[in-house]
């Protein structure tokens, strides 16, 4: 503000009357300039700044394949841990560790001399009471003649009906024990009941083996191959409601696994089987969903990424998951008007979709949904809408040298 100064009147009684009246008219021309020239400054408009620029990005309704993920572990179909059932050496080993068996392939071979000994001397048993039953059938028949002419006691003729039974029972006893000796004697063959990869050899050749030994050697079946995974039950009712929307058939949701590596296995899966009781710990339900595995890429016991989603693509609006605001009363984001003001609009939000997420209501296809400079605006403020586009556009000829 300018310095105005005010001149004091003059007060020397020898001044006469205009000169007071002089003093007096500039006085007041004075003041006047002083009051004029202050207020004017003080009126002085100020210059407003540019409204705040904010990056936004339009609400799109895209074709969506809704996918939930879990972490499912491998299991095969069929998994079989070969035994010795007989007590002997290991005298042959026939594969090599690793390889695809089939169903009836001899994989060991314990020695089988002395269940071949144990099979001829059953077998040498059989026939002695085979013998034996003959000369009985044959004393019963003399006995019998005898008896008619009255040459023999019944009581005689009664013993030898009791020794040719004896003598029967002694063949189908001696029968058994010849089964019993062949089926031992087949046991030293370890034969595959399925066909699969086989595994190590937990024995080599040489060594005794027995029922205690443990296992030989394990074999899993290899195509197809199963996945398990744990499902909450929120999200199993949720995917039966959605099952019973596209009427009933759950050949209409694709199960996809993920590798180790982050990509995606070659083939869709199907689910078969939903256990039949809930884990009390953690309220989960095991699902099961079969794959083909002609490539064996799934292992048996390997950790998968697990991506169920439906058949069926729907139409959904997606906007950025950095759009999203979450606070006590739910979900929101924020929107520039068609008067470039910010409004706040609550949504209901559905599955994730890479870097964004789909929107089950409260927005309109083509809503601006501000991505950027959230922190800087509030409701109701006018913004500068900067599409996304443009700025990616800017950002990449910036970094062109």
């Amino acid at each position: 503000m300018p310095h105005c100064p005010i001149p004091s009147r003059p007060d020397h009684p020898a001044l006469a009357a205009p000169v007071r009246d002089a003093a007096r008219a500039l006085i007041l021309v004075t003041i006047l300039v002083f009051l004029t020239g202050c207020g004017e400054e003080a009126a002085a408009p100020t210059v407003a700044g540019p409204p705040p620029a904010v990056v936004v990005a339009p609400a799109k309704r895209e074709s969506v394949e809704e996918q939930t993920q879990f972490v499912g572990r491998v299991v095969a179909m069929d998994r079989v841990e070969l035994q010795a059932r007989v007590q002997g050496f290991l005298k042959e080993r026939k594969f090599t560790e690793g390889q695809q068996v089939k169903v009836g392939e001899v994989l060991f071979l314990i020695e089988p001399e002395q269940y071949q000994a144990v099979v001829v001397q059953r077998e040498a048993d059989l026939a002695k009471a085979t013998a034996d039953t003959e000369n009985a059938r044959a004393q019963l028949a003399r006995g019998r003649e005898l008896l008619k002419q009255k040459n023999i006691a019944q009581s005689e003729v009664d013993k030898l009906q009791a020794a040719e039974s004896i003598a029967q029972a002694g063949i189908a006893q001696a029968r058994a024990a010849l089964d019993a000796a062949k089926l031992d004697l087949s046991y030293t063959q370890i034969i595959a009941p399925i066909a699969g990869r086989i595994g190590l050899s937990k024995y080599t050749v040489g060594n005794l083996v027995g029922p205690t030994s443990g296992t030989l050697a394990t074999i899993v079946s290899r195509d197809p191959i199963d996945v398990q995974f744990p499902v909450t039950q929120r999200d199993l009712l949720e995917a039966r409601q959605d099952i019973e929307a596209q009427g009933g058939d759950p050949g209409k949701v694709v199960v996809l696994a993920r590798l180790s590596d982050d990509s995606m296995y070659g083939h869709r899966g199907k689910l078969d089987f939903i256990d039949v009781t809930t884990d009390r710990g953690t309220d989960t339900v095991t699902v099961r969903a079969r794959f083909p595995n002609p490539e064996g890429y799934l292992v048996d016991g390997q950790y998968v990424g697990v991506l169920v989603q439906d058949a069926t693509p729907t139409m959904e609006i997606l906007v950025p998951q950095a759009a999203l605001q979450i606070d006590q009363q739910g979900t929101s984001v924020l929107i520039v008007s068609a008067e470039h003001k910010v409004e706040v609009r609550r949504i209901q939000t559905g599955p994730t979709v890479g870097a964004n997420v789909t929107v089950r209501s409260g927005l309109t296809e083509g809503d601006l949904v501000i991505t950027e400079g959230i922190q800087k605006v509030r409701p109701g403020m006018v913004v500068s809408a900067v599409p996304a586009a443009g700025v990616e556009a800017q950002a990449k000829g910036a970094a062109v040298p």
